[in-house]
């Protein structure tokens, strides 16, 4: 079982910056593969991005690659979505995802999420 928390949301102005972070509770963090997913008003979940259980591979949607990294802290269960360039079409509520296989796959777990609002 493993119980996720996302933090950091908040209001940017286009072209600003904004850090996520997905607190992990469990002693398995490590075995899970991690993912970013984004759902804005009215449309449905989009993958955003994945990262692998040792952080050594990442995957990422076209809309943000290039723009956000994920990052991932196995000590201290920690997994981070640093966001660069956003843009209006990046608001959306994002939630934070722990599974067996990374990539836009099926998740088990997922967080409550944390509302990103880009102005323009």
């Amino acid at each position: 079982q493993v119980q996720l928390v996302e933090s950091g949301g908040g209001l940017v102005q286009a072209g600003g910056s904004l850090r996520l972070s997905c607190a992990a509770s469990g002693r398995t963090f490590s075995s899970y593969a991690m993912a970013w997913f984004r759902q804005a008003p009215g449309k449905e979940r989009d993958f955003v991005c994945a990262i692998s259980w040792s952080g050594g591979w990442t995957n990422y949607a076209d809309s943000v690659k290039g723009r956000f990294t994920i990052s991932r802290d196995n000590a201290k269960n920690t997994v981070s979505l640093q966001m660069n360039s956003l843009k209006p079409e990046d608001t959306a509520v994002y939630y934070c995802a722990a599974g067996p296989v990374p990539g836009n796959y099926h998740y088990d777990y997922w967080g409550q999420g944390t509302q990103v609002t880009v102005s323009s």
